[in-house]
């Protein structure tokens, strides 16, 4: 495929992926920065939730040194959604065209109130506290919505090792677009499997963000459509 269609970009999240929560391991990094290499294809690291993680896992950039790969960072999901501002690594000679198209995006450079922000923050040691917090958080509404979802058949596709999401598959027949359009009923909005899938071939699947599956009526919702053996109308 790669080859036939000859790609100058590729944009992954290496760790904690988004829909499915995976994270890369060694040797797939390794054969993929080998095909960058050899097709010179630039690889777009997006490791927004790098500081999620509880232990580091392999990155594109560091393995790589930047010479095929631009990493980008931000504060917005570690500090505040209105925290809009984070940080690019790449090969110098890519640095001022990204900053010129930053600019041009966004009609403006960053917030200097908000980096002054992040930069007291960082300099005052409180981050590593917050983030170990926000680790310790996320872990246990992780364990208490698998078994609430396991609970209904539905089950990860595969078991983070930290983040927001889980990716997961739902019992044998059911359709996820289907039921994320029943729960609309209930003032309930999910994330189906096609929303994420180009071929919309994940019409069995569902992401949950945990952070948003502590209220009690999510379960119940789930629980009372799931029981009515909604049909999969598609693969």
């Amino acid at each position: 495929m790669v080859l036939q269609e000859k790609p100058r970009l590729y944009i992954t999240n290496s760790a904690l992926h988004n829909p499915t929560g995976a994270t890369l391991s060694p040797p797939t990094a390794f054969r993929l920065l080998s095909a960058a290499t050899a097709l010179g294809l630039l690889i777009v690291e997006d490791d927004i939730f790098a500081d999620f993680e509880t232990a580091p896992s392999p990155r594109l950039a560091v393995m790589d040194g930047l010479e095929h790969v631009i990493r980008i960072g931000s504060f917005s999901k570690t500090l505040s959604a209105s925290v809009r501002c984070g940080y690019i690594a790449a090969r110098k000679e890519l640095i001022e065209g990204l900053v010129d198209l930053q600019v041009a995006t966004s009609f403006g450079g960053p917030s200097p109130v908000i980096t002054e922000v992040i930069a007291d923050v960082l300099e005052g040691g409180s981050y590593r506290k917050h983030m170990l917090e926000i680790q310790r958080r996320l872990e246990k509404s992780r364990k208490t919505v698998t078994h609430r979802l396991g609970s209904l058949g539905i089950s990860p596709w595969t078991v983070p090792k930290a983040g927001f999401y889980l990716w997961c598959r739902l019992p044998d027949g059911q359709d996820s677009t289907d039921i994320a359009l029943r729960s609309m009923a209930d003032k309930i909005i999910h994330a189906p499997g096609n929303v994420f899938s180009v071929s919309q071939s994940a019409a069995s699947f569902m992401r949950f963000n945990v952070t948003q599956c502590e209220d009690e009526r999510i379960f119940r919702s789930l629980g009372a459509i799931l029981a009515r053996k909604i049909p999969c109308s598609s693969t």
